[in-house]
């Protein structure tokens, strides 16, 4: 059964280079006019659990405007428009973010942050056998403290439930599961 909306008319709200907004007229497969529908519209993201060659996991601190705290959380950011692909974008991430470079990437899937109101994916990593080789580059905006932790210290977190942002969790499981190391206690 085709489900999927026709898109009538789309006009833009709001365009910046952190957000753009939209406001689509859709008609449903019964006929029924969906207007108006808020769109956001973001470049696609990119998140990766970093481990050292010693095993340790890789971790960031970073204040959250959104929800007004500071938290610990993996390395990742948005992917920019010269970015040839997510996994040079997640190499710079890590890079900028950590002053580290990885060995070995796996590829842990794609997901879409709120498929309801935004059009962009995150691209999810597992970096292993990392190597400390030069200081954070990071952005004018940006204050991340590197935070350096056991596997089992992270596990514990997410089972805690405190990490509390959605994408970074997701990638988090994924990896955990890829690794063989996602048990409940």
């Amino acid at each position: 059964m085709n489900m999927d909306w026709k898109l009538l008319s789309s006009e833009y709200l709001f365009k910046d280079a952190w957000l753009t907004a939209r406001v689509d007229k859709c008609e449903t497969p019964a006929g029924k006019i969906v207007a108006p529908y808020y769109v956001l519209e973001y470049n696609n993201w990119v998140n990766g659990v970093a481990l050292r060659e010693d095993g340790q996991v890789i971790m960031i601190r970073q204040y959250r405007q959104g929800i007004g705290r500071t938290l610990l959380e993996i390395p990742g950011g948005t992917m920019d428009a010269t970015d040839p692909s997510p996994l040079f974008a997640m190499k710079r991430e890590m890079l900028e973010e950590t002053g580290y470079e990885f060995k070995e990437w796996v590829p842990l899937g794609t997901i879409a942050p709120n498929t309801a109101s935004s059009n962009n994916y995150t691209h999810m990593f597992l970096a292993t056998g990392g190597v400390k080789v030069q200081d954070q580059q990071l952005d004018h905006n940006e204050e991340i403290e590197v935070v350096i932790m056991p596997l089992e210290e992270l596990q514990q977190l997410v089972l805690d439930n405190k990490i509390v942002h959605s994408l970074h969790t997701t990638c988090i499981f994924y990896a955990l599961l890829h690794l063989g190391k996602m048990t409940m206690k």
